[in-house]
């Protein structure tokens, strides 16, 4: 049993009959609306899979659309998520989608924030109650939440992960993991790392001082 823990065998708290189906999904919207970092007016969920063919009775529908509005799995309102989204005025839908090499509980999630941005994020729900985020705007990457998170996207350019890494170092912060992926070379890319505490205000604002940096988030950690 090495590598397991109690709650990769008995599952997370949760409102819902499925760690996979329900708190798994309530975590991708969760993880999706934490990426957006902003108000959100419009999403459309393209279910796959599993995800897909028994959502409705699952409660998939209802975690996932409670996730885009900042409820975590243990929420009674999650019941609820469709009346408290349109009291809100939140627009969503729901569709069947067929996605290639990809897990069977995955959901495709277009999202227009308030200001008008959008955002195709992609997640998998894997068992347990866990979760990966594979994509983000058409460039494929994998995080699972689990971990303080950072995010950024910059230009692909000498000197530039030096700089988010020695500021990283500087403010105390301990890399547990850290990738790195890219469109293609000197384009753009996305460091992902993630981290044993959570990355002060300070930092983030040091990190952005680089001309380079185009974006920077900080995800909290899901457990």
């Amino acid at each position: 049993m090495s590598g397991y823990n109690i709650f990769d065998i008995i599952g997370p708290i949760m409102i819902g009959p499925s760690s996979s189906h329900t708190a798994g999904a309530n975590k991708i919207g969760y993880l999706a609306k934490n990426i957006v970092g902003e108000e959100i007016k419009e999403v459309k969920f393209w279910l796959h899979g599993s995800f897909a063919k028994t959502y409705k009775g699952h409660g998939t529908d209802r975690a996932l659309l409670a996730g885009i509005m900042g409820m975590m799995s243990d929420d009674e309102r999650i019941r609820n998520a469709y009346i408290i989204a349109d009291q809100i005025g939140i627009k969503y839908s729901f569709a069947e989608i067929e996605m290639e090499n990809v897990h069977p509980n995955t959901v495709k999630m277009d999202i227009t924030s308030m200001s008008g941005n959008t955002w195709e994020i992609v997640g998998s729900s894997i068992g347990a109650g866990k979760v990966k985020i594979i994509e983000i705007n058409g460039m494929q990457m994998e995080f699972d939440g689990e971990y303080y998170t950072l995010l950024t996207t910059h230009k692909d350019l000498p000197g530039v992960i030096a700089h988010i890494t020695n500021t990283l170092a500087v403010g105390n912060v301990n890399i547990a993991f850290m990738k790195l992926y890219r469109e293609e070379k000197n384009k753009n890319a996305m460091l992902i790392v993630e981290a044993d505490q959570d990355i002060p205000d300070e930092i983030v604002n040091k990190i952005k001082e680089n001309e380079n940096v185009l974006s920077v988030k900080v995800l909290k950690a899901l457990n």
